[in-house]
Formats: structure tokens, sequence, C-alpha cells
């Protein structure tokens, strides 16, 4: 057996699901890996005029976290405003923890541990506004009267310049002013902003009223890792989402959901906090199965219900290879020509395509064009991975004397911009064959990264692009010699659909994991890579031999080049007669 090989075992995550305890999780179950964040806020209640910036992610449900970080402090007793007139002096107003004397009155009562403000904020709903009863007026307080922790939508704060303004003006006086004609309230309150880190750090640095206040950040965790935390402690978190959306889960439910959340994270050993994910697919879950619990059954049905509503751009694409529109041997072997895996990334929905790659080589100055790059197809990092692939030609062909070759690489039928560098390896292995015109396997599909000393590196979207090429060769018909080439250090990403383990299983696909280029080229191409003597020579019978042997050729060194020189001077007139 091939020791490149990777076992069924290792295709999908494996977990120790406890038992599903009957007890209802409560809040502070969510949260689950948030440290930092209950750190922060305990830091923020005891530390007087610090407000705090709450940075969360998009899936994450902001008032369901707002109230079990809330639950998690300890209570707050209530304050009162109330209203002295000293002789000969004006109204002065100011918060007591006394209940107000009978003839004392209170303006209002801070008896609500928080609220949170998002939308349309306007002034009055922050400091409140007068409101005119007959022959007299009356203070509505706004949230920064009635609660403890007001939470603020950053968001919304930023796009009303005004109103963003008024709060840190708010925090710099510690106190704020209903009219002209009335006292200023003095500021008894925590004020939390939340919204993404990376207006955090735009306004840290162009704001210094907000950098002075907001000293205080709460990140949220989007994931834990089961090498610090249990597989019962996420159970709890699970229960504690379900509750949320009124469903009761089974202890069947809970395998499907693992396998769920380590494909969100792109991990084995990592789980997704992505609260309002989790509870979408509960609630469809239960939707379907028409009971308030939910099983494996209900579960899995939903999700490829959910793949069903998003992947009509997928089955298009499907339909152009299957119609063969789009020209992507399976089969047999060809010079110069190598199967490489891309990800069609959507708002919504992720899916793997396979892509043609192919190479020519002729005599030249030694440039290795990007043909992508070249028709502006090609973003930067793609543009790197190229660079880096020239590298590593001139590294082991270019150490004594420069390279007398152009080569020319291609995504064939692409007509979109491709980006990144997942596919240097497959281009890499695509110029050797071209170079040594030797044949690649078309039944296998590679993808990679490199470094400059030919080590293969982590890359993206592993599980979509293996899913993207085994479902072509699956309605193709699978024959048992066609696989992918992977990284090895994106093993522990893998979550493979089923009927992809089902497969390998079999012998019916493989997945290979490599460490280095010359494995993926022997693979290809099956025949040794060579290892290089202390003269830099390969052997004959190795592919880089052929290599060397070629450019040896294009450099003056053989009769390649000597017919160049034939042609070029009967061009000439030398050889007229």
């Amino acid at each position: 057996m091939n020791s490149l090989l990777i076992p069924t075992s290792s295709l999908a995550p494996e977990f120790s699901l406890p038992t599903l305890s009957e007890t209802a999780a409560n809040l502070s179950a969510l949260l689950l890996g948030q440290e930092r964040t209950v750190d922060a806020f305990k830091l923020h209640q005891a530390i007087v005029d610090q407000h705090l910036y709450l940075a969360d992610f998009p899936s994450i449900d902001r008032q369901l976290m707002i109230k079990a970080c809330i639950d998690n402090l300890a209570p707050l007793s209530p304050a009162y405003l109330v209203a002295t007139r000293p002789i000969d002096k004006a109204v002065t107003f100011q918060w007591q923890s006394d209940k107000p004397l009978e003839n004392q009155g209170s303006i209002a009562e801070k008896t609500t541990h928080y609220c949170y403000l998002s939308g349309n904020i306007r002034r009055a709903d922050l400091v409140g506004r007068m409101v005119q009863t007959g022959t007299t007026s009356q203070y509505k307080a706004g949230a920064l009267a009635q609660c403890h922790y007001v939470f603020i939508c950053a968001e919304s704060l930023w796009k009303r310049e005004g109103l963003w303004e008024l709060v840190m003006q708010i925090l710099t006086h510690k106190e704020y002013q209903i009219s002209s004609s009335l006292s200023p309230i003095p500021l008894n309150c925590k004020i939390v902003l939340v919204g993404a880190g990376m207006i955090y750090s735009q306004v840290r640095t162009e704001d210094w009223q907000f950098q002075r206040h907001f000293t205080l950040l709460a990140e949220l965790a989007s994931e834990i890792d089961l090498v610090r935390y249990k597989e019962s402690q996420y159970v709890t978190w699970l229960q504690a989402v379900a509750q949320s959306v009124d469903v009761t889960l089974e202890q069947s439910s809970l395998a499907p959901l693992f396998r769920y959340s380590a494909r969100l994270t792109e991990h084995q050993r990592r789980l997704s906090l992505s609260m309002l994910e989790f509870a979408q697919l509960m609630v469809q879950a239960k939707a379907y199965r028409g009971k308030p619990s939910i099983n494996a059954s209900s579960i899995e049905h939903a999700l490829t219900q959910a793949n069903y509503r998003h992947n009509s751009s997928e089955e298009y694409s499907g339909q152009s290879f299957d119609d063969n529109f789009i020209n992507l041997p399976t089969s047999g072997a060809m010079v110069g020509q190598i199967n490489g895996l891309t990800v069609i990334d959507a708002i919504d929905y992720s899916y793997g395509e396979p892509a043609r790659i192919t190479a020519s080589v002729h005599y030249g100055d030694g440039e290795v064009a990007d043909i992508e790059r070249k028709s502006e197809l090609g973003g930067n990092i793609h543009a790197k991975g190229m660079m880096i692939l020239s590298a590593c030609l001139y590294r082991i062909f270019g150490r004594d004397a420069p390279l007398h070759l152009n080569a020319n690489i291609v995504f064939e039928q692409s007509y979109q911009e491709i980006d990144g560098d997942s596919a240097s390896l497959a281009e890499y292995c695509c110029l050797m064959s071209a170079i040594a015109e030797q044949p690649i396997i078309q039944s296998l599909a590679i993808t990679g990264a490199l470094d400059q000393f030919g080590n293969v590196q982590a890359i993206g979207g592993i599980n979509e692009k293996i899913e993207g090429f085994f479902n072509l060769c699956e309605r193709r018909g699978l024959t048992g010699e066609q696989g992918v080439i992977m990284p090895k250090s994106n093993v522990l990403q893998l979550n493979l659909n089923p009927k992809v383990i089902t497969a390998v299983g079999k012998g019916l696909f493989h997945i290979y994991a490599i460490e280095h280029m010359d494995q993926a080229v022997e693979l290809l191409m099956q025949m040794p890579a060579g290892v290089a003597d202390e003269d830099n020579d390969f052997p004959h019978y190795s592919l880089y031999g052929l290599v060397q042997e070629r450019l040896d050729k294009l450099a003056g060194n053989g009769e390649e080049e000597i017919g160049l020189i034939t042609r070029l001077l009967a061009k000439l007139g030398f050889f007229r007669r």
C-alpha cells in the first residue's frame, strides 16, 4: 500500500459524544470559550469611568449573548435620580441608591439591568426628552437614565456622526443635558459598543476620545478547541442554543451537529460557536420533522435541503463538464496538462471545481509567463505563487547558468479572476511535464502551495476541492484509479461527505497526502523525481534527469540548439542555392 494514501479514519473527525442530559441548559452555557469576554466584563464593572467595546462576528446572536454576559455579572442595586433645589439656586440632579422620600420625588428610576439600541437611534433614545402634559412638563427618561448597562450597535452609531459625537461628549463630561433650561444629569451607567473588530481598530486610530474612553476590548471567540474543552461542554452549549428557539435535541442529533460544526471551522478538533447558524438549522429541522424535538434524520434532511436551495451554480457548472463544454479528462495521460482544484466562493455557498492547467515551453531567456496575470485575470497572490514556482525551478536547474527556455502556463477555459497560490504545485508539475515531455496521469487532481524549497504548504477549501473532483468522477464512473493529491498539512481539516469516505474505503477513489513537490511529480508521472549528485547532475532515468537534458539542449549543448541555429542561418540566406 502506498504510504502517502490517507486512511479512511482520517477523512472526517471522530468525537466522544456524551449521553444527552435532560436538564435544560441555562444562558451561562452560551459563554463557552468566552473567557476573554467574561474577564473584560468583570473588569468593566469594577473600573469607574471606563467603557467597553464588544467585538463580535456576523453569525452571533447579539441579544442572546448580551443577556448571557449580563446574567454572569453580579446584580446591581437600583438607583434613583432626584432633583434638589438649594435656596436661591437652580434645580440640580443627582443619583442616589436610597429610595427617595415622599416629599423628595423621583425623576427616574434605574431598575433595568440593560438595553440594546440599534438601527435608527435617536438622541431622545439615549438622553430622554421633556413631555408636555397640560401646563407642566415631565422628563421621560432615555436609556442612559433607565439602565445600568447601555449596549449600542457600533455600526448604527458610527453612521450618525452627530450622535457619535454626542456619546463621546457625554463620556468626556460625565453628564448630559436635556435642554438648555435644565441642569445637566450626571452619567450613571456603563456604555458598551457592540460591533465588528475592524471598526474598533479603525476608530481607535482616528478618534482620540474613543481611545480614551473605550480602553477595554472584549473579543468574542468564534470557535473552541477540543484540546481545551470537552465534548460534554459543547453539548450543553448546543442545548442552550436549542432552548433559545424552542427546540429539543434527541441523542441521535449530536453526531450530525458535531460534524456540521467541525465543517464550519474546517478543523477536526475545533467546533463552531456560530449561534445563528445552529439556531437556523435547528428551526429548519424542527419544521421538516413537524415536532419540537429533532434527531439525526431531520438534521441531515435540513442540511441536504439547505444545500439544494443554494447549489444551482454548482449544478450548472457540473452540466458544463458533463456536456463536454468544458474539456477536462479524468482518464489517460497527457504531456503538459494537469487537473488543478479550485473553490468557487459565493456569499452563502462554496463548492469545488476542477480546472485544466496547461504549460508549453520553448527556447527563450528563462521567463515563466503567467498568462492569467498578463491577461489581468490573475490576482496578486496567484502572481506570488508563480514567482515562487520560478524560484523553485531556478533553485534546482539554474544554479550555475541561466535557463534558456520560456514557459507559458494558463488555466484553460477560465474567464474570471483567479487568485490564491493553491495552484502553484499543480503548475510546477505541469511545467516539469512540458519540459521533460513526460505525460501526467489525468485521473489524479492536485492542490497545494509551494515554498521556495519545494515544500508543500496548506491551502484553503480542501473539503470542497476534493468533493468537487470526486463528484465529477462519480458522474463519469469511478474506476479505482481516480483521486486527489493534497498537502499533508491539510489532513487535520478533512471532513468529507460520507459518500467520499465510502468510495475511499472501497478503493474506488484515493486521497494522497504529500509534503514535498518531488512526491507529487512521482505520483503524477509514475517515475522517480531524481536526486542530484555532487556535481548537481540528476540520473538519466529520473524525471529531473530528463528535464536537465532538455534544458541542456536549449542551452546549446545538444542537437535541438544546433537545429535552431541552422534554421536561423537559413532565414538569413546563408544556405541559398
